[in-house]
């Protein structure tokens, strides 16, 4: 998590700080789904490479977004889900969605 002394004074600088990279976004929207493996993960999001995508997913574990499971079989299986705090960002990307929809069609509209 980010340390009190990392805090933005600005509460839309925090959310921005959390997850204002396209990736970011794009793996949370993935795991509103369901928990999903890496190699599953990559391939879902075209042009990530695998630096992105683990750097991305280190990160937002750490923040308290993202929960990894380690599934104790032969080969090992890890999983990614999105803890209850990044549950709780589905009202931000559903609104997101939203506005992009509508933007798509006023664009669509104007040709």
């Amino acid at each position: 998590m980010i340390s009190k002394e990392e805090l933005p004074a600005c509460p839309v600088a925090t959310t921005v700080q959390l997850i204002g990279n396209k990736w970011k976004l794009l793996i949370i929207r993935n795991l509103l789904e369901r928990p999903w493996r890496f190699n599953e993960l990559q391939k879902s999001l075209a042009g990530i490479s695998q630096k992105v995508l683990t750097d991305s997913l280190r990160s937002m574990e750490k923040d308290g977004l993202v929960t990894r499971t380690v599934y104790a079989e032969v080969p090992p299986r890890v999983e990614y889900a999105l803890s209850a705090l990044g549950e709780s960002m589905r009202p931000i990307l559903d609104t997101m969605a939203d506005w992009g929809s509508e933007y798509q069609k006023i664009v669509k509209n104007r040709l």
